[in-house]
């Protein structure tokens, strides 16, 4: 631990592929030996029509019932990432992580930026709410023990999912929200590769959405998050506080960055881990 929280402040709040691929390396062991011990059940099922509407099923090995279910929406900036695989660790390993406590994973693909923009994937998060509706007790899931759980832009589709969807967010215990950006930051030229014309992002953004949701919210950020998203963590903490009478649960996740904020989770350390699970099992009880 000590080793792996070095290295990370070392490669400070600094985005891009470089510090993706360096973060991968700090968890490659403990990730390839959970992947062996804890493989999907089921991969690939469609819950869409389009060829990125597909999930992944991560089941516990011990269960004497339904169990609640957790949909991870992953991180990309609108423009990539996927669900991973056996052997393609990196977001799969939070279905791994799941299932592990005793809950339903399901890792998901949705529709990228920019052949498929706003609001797609708050829209897919929302098609996957239905999806469990329907099949989760084929899988021992308990389709109304329902919460979700996003890093990035995942975060933001979850926010959306929330804020667009009242029918699949009644049908939502609870919202765990990773380093996410809501709208309290002015938009990112790169991102109206997603919202389009930066003149739609106040009616666009999630903000209003997850401020106002009566869904439980889990909030988080990265102590070596980039400013912007350290920001939107402080302002909607704010938020929720003037709005509500009362703060969210809330985290900082101390020694991690933007990408291993995610990618850490299923390892030994479980600081992050075990406040999300707590979360979702009070949230679902």
């Amino acid at each position: 631990m000590p080793l792996v929280r070095a290295a990370i402040a070392a490669m400070g709040t600094t985005l891009g592929p470089d510090i993706l691929d360096a973060c991968k390396v700090l968890f490659d062991a403990e990730q390839h030996a959970l992947a062996v011990a804890c493989p999907a059940a089921t991969t690939d099922i469609a819950y869409g029509p389009h060829q990125r509407h597909r999930l992944d099923i991560y089941q516990p090995a011990d269960r004497s019932g339904p169990v609640p279910v957790v949909v991870f929406v992953h991180g990309g900036g609108f423009l990539k990432g996927d669900k991973g695989s056996a052997g393609h660790w990196p977001n799969s390993n939070v279905g791994r992580m799941l299932a592990k406590a005793g809950m339903l994973g399901i890792v998901i693909n949705y529709r990228l930026a920019p052949d498929d923009m706003w609001p797609a994937g708050a829209d897919d998060v929302a098609a996957v709410v239905d999806w469990i509706s329907a099949h989760a007790k084929a899988y021992g899931g308990d389709p109304g023990r329902v919460a979700l759980l996003g890093t990035s832009a995942g975060a933001v589709h979850v926010a959306g999912c929330l804020a667009r969807h009242p029918a699949a967010a009644g049908r939502v215990r609870s919202a765990v929200l990773l380093s996410g950006l809501y709208g309290y930051t002015p938009l990112d030229p790169r991102d109206t590769l997603y919202y389009g014309d930066p003149a739609d992002y106040p009616d666009r953004r999630p903000l209003e959405g997850v401020a106002t949701t009566g869904v439980p919210l889990f909030v988080a950020c990265a102590e070596f998050d980039p400013p912007r998203f350290q920001t939107e963590y402080v302002a909607l903490l704010r938020d929720r506080l003037a709005r509500h009478g009362s703060l969210p649960r809330a985290f900082i996740a101390s020694g991690h960055n933007h990408y291993s904020m995610a990618m850490h989770l299923g390892t030994s350390d479980t600081r992050l881990a075990d406040e999300i699970t707590g979360f979702i099992r009070d949230t679902t009880a």
